[in-house]
């Protein structure tokens, strides 16, 4: 008897969100571990995975769609900068694990989806070109700096989250106001 699509869906899903789990707390797993953490067989992970280069490409595509869905969702474009960022912050970090995965070394885009990676970074840097260029950001640093040092505070503060050193809503608020902010205590105006 074939699997209906909607159920073989739902199992690649659970598969997939099992894989991201375990890999972006612990780093890597072996197949074994991840069929585990889904609560199936290995010979059922590897009836929807073939191999683990099979499932990693399947984690960060499906990964990669969800970022991108929430990039979309924010509608960055309709309100000011602080705000878009807040919103961006919040829904890359509630990604959570997926976003994770995607940070591990042995996790990447696949190439026949190089464009994706490209449609993660574009609109955070425009909105960073945006604010700049409307005085919300500074102009001293160029765009794929201030890109590098927000998606770094990001990374981190998402690694905080996954080991539950913290809440999403407590990483958001520290990435915004140290990106926004800096470090300096408020009312030291001091060079450093």
């Amino acid at each position: 008897m074939a699997e209906r699509p909607a159920l073989r869906d739902h199992i690649e899903a659970a598969i997939l969100t099992a894989a991201a789990d375990v890999l972006a707390v612990r780093g890597t797993a072996s197949m074994a571990e991840i069929a585990a953490a889904a609560g199936i067989g290995r010979a059922t992970l590897y009836r929807y995975f073939a191999n683990r280069e099979a499932l990693l490409s399947g984690l960060t595509e499906a990964a990669a769609r969800d970022l991108v869905a929430r990039i979309d969702d924010a509608d960055l474009d309709s309100v000011p900068v602080p705000t878009a960022l807040a919103r961006l912050t919040r829904g890359f970090l509630t990604a959570g694990s997926k976003y994770g995965a995607l940070l591990q070394p042995e996790t990447h885009l696949p190439e026949k989806d190089a464009g994706l990676k490209q449609r993660l970074s574009e609109p955070v840097r425009g909105l960073i070109g945006r604010g700049a260029g409307a005085g919300a950001l500074r102009t001293d640093l160029s765009v794929d700096t201030l890109f590098e040092m927000y998606t770094g505070l990001l990374e981190k503060g998402l690694l905080m989250v996954l080991r539950g050193d913290t809440g999403v809503e407590q990483a958001s608020a520290a990435v915004l106001a140290i990106f926004l902010d800096g470090a300096r205590a408020a009312g030291n105006g001091g060079t450093p």
